[in-house]
């Protein structure tokens, strides 16, 4: 397999790794996830990776709270989720290194972006955990804020859903899928592709978007390949 981008941000939804618990961590989901995550290293790319933290803990819906604190709490919850996925890549033979945006010295590097380009180019899976490390930002923020540091190609969002459509797949059994969206249809037509501070990012700076289903993990494989697994969003 010859890959179509050499340096990939992934995005892993938090909510994807917990299997059908619908919570938590289901280790088989995990393991599949990774093994094509390391096909795609041994193939060449470069991948780094941001994960949501929405299987343990969402700070939106976190009721009275405040909302840094349970923001922060979020944050945590993506920590979790990263040291799962480096310890089931390190099991598979891949080298991995976690930097969080907030300090954890006793378990994760910090982030430095020179220290996780340096990673990339030696073949080194690089996890970033801990969102941008400010409240009130998601972690699909964080996907591009990363993916623009460290010059990615693209940024892979592997989700629950298959791509973009025009409505709720699951509420309107006529929507319609796109093969390919602007940043601007995103944001004028309010399609729930990511938030609109992600979006904006990534249209100002011209980084693509593939959205995909990680129900079937080789979807990772196949969209590193260049195949037609979802819906490119670009500028």
């Amino acid at each position: 397999m010859q890959p179509k981008y050499k340096r990939v941000l992934l995005k892993l939804s938090g909510e994807a790794l917990s299997g059908d618990q619908g919570h938590g961590l289901d280790f088989d989901t995990v393991n599949r996830v990774c093994k094509s995550i390391k096909e795609c290293v041994d193939a060449g790319a470069q991948i780094a990776i941001v994960v949501g933290g929405g299987n343990f803990w969402r700070g939106r819906s976190s009721g009275q709270m405040d909302r840094t604190r349970a923001d922060h709490m979020g944050m945590l919850a993506t920590t979790i989720n990263s040291l799962a996925l480096a310890d089931s890549l390190e099991q598979l033979g891949c080298e991995v290194r976690v930097q969080t945006a907030i300090a954890m010295h006793e378990i994760a590097e910090p982030y430095i972006r020179n220290r996780a380009v340096r990673h990339l180019e030696k073949g080194r899976v690089v996890i970033f955990g801990c969102g941008t490390g400010n409240p009130f930002f998601s972690t699909d923020t964080a996907s591009a804020l990363r993916a623009l540091e460290i010059e990615a190609d693209i940024i892979f969002k592997a989700s629950m859903v298959d791509g973009v459509y025009d409505s709720d797949p699951k509420k309107n059994p006529n929507a319609v899928k796109y093969d390919t969206l602007s940043f601007m249809e995103v944001l004028n037509r309010d399609l729930k592709v990511m938030d609109s501070t992600a979006a904006s990012l990534c249209n100002d700076n011209n980084l693509p978007i593939l959205v995909f289903n990680l129900e079937n993990p080789e979807n990772i494989v196949r969209a590193i390949a260049g195949d037609n697994v979802g819906t490119v969003v670009h500028s």
